[in-house]
């Protein structure tokens, strides 16, 4: 008896199996995984020369005198090589405040959707210089919110336009930038004295400017055509 109740047991088993299997498959139809954008050393090779559009260059640094970094031209982005320093203005926070920043600021260029400042420890942004005869940032279809790709030590990190900066002075970022890309984001001692690439994507938008994911998914798409078209 128990053998007759065993082989109808592995007879329905059996029986069930193949549907089983079936749904275990993958689905043809289904979507296939959307690739991240393009690696770092993919979006480097695409700047190697400099098509100069600034008119001069800048200094990395108030206390520097030699000025080393041109603004260069490609297709559908400019970008331009410098440092790192550290931006930790906006709203204060444990990170980012009058005690951690000799030179905190309670504000930033551009604002989040709510009016309120940007939030430099939690947001990657980056700062352009303000407009000035070397270059007007506004006039290569860059503006609050764009979309940039920042390179460093074979990470890439996507940010926004988030603040502005002296006229004669470049290569600036966020906290959360910095810390992303393993720079040290202290206001007081961080940043790094070069190695970094800053690539802006002409006429680019992420809305709103503080939702991180959206600048990812929106740097990933651009980043990818800027590779394929350079």
């Amino acid at each position: 008896m128990r053998k007759l109740i065993l082989l109808a047991t592995l007879a329905l088993a059996a029986a069930a199996l193949p549907s089983a299997v079936a749904s275990a498959a993958p689905n043809p139809a289904a979507p296939a995984t959307v690739e991240a954008g393009p690696t770092a050393a993919q979006l480097l090779a695409k700047t190697n020369s400099c098509k100069q559009i600034s008119n001069g260059k800048y200094k990395t640094d108030e206390d520097v005198s030699g000025k080393t970094v041109a603004v260069c031209d490609a297709n559908g982005a400019v970008f331009w090589k410098a440092d790192m320093d550290i931006d930790c203005d906006g709203q204060r926070t444990t990170q980012c405040n009058e005690n951690t920043d000799c030179c905190f600021q309670d504000d930033t260029a551009f604002h989040q959707s709510d009016g309120k400042p940007l939030n430099a420890a939690k947001l990657p942004y980056i700062v352009v210089p303000s407009s000035s005869s070397i270059w007007k940032y506004t006039s290569s279809g860059l503006k609050g919110g764009g979309s940039c790709a920042v390179i460093y030590n074979g990470k890439v990190e996507y940010a926004v336009i988030g603040d502005t900066g002296p006229s004669q002075i470049i290569g600036e970022a966020s906290y959360a930038t910095a810390k992303d890309l393993g720079i040290n984001p202290d206001p007081s001692n961080g940043g790094t004295d070069s190695g970094v690439t800053y690539i802006c994507f002409k006429n680019s938008t992420v809305s709103p400017i503080e939702n991180h994911g959206n600048a990812i998914s929106k740097g990933e798409s651009l980043a990818t055509t800027f590779v394929n078209n350079n």
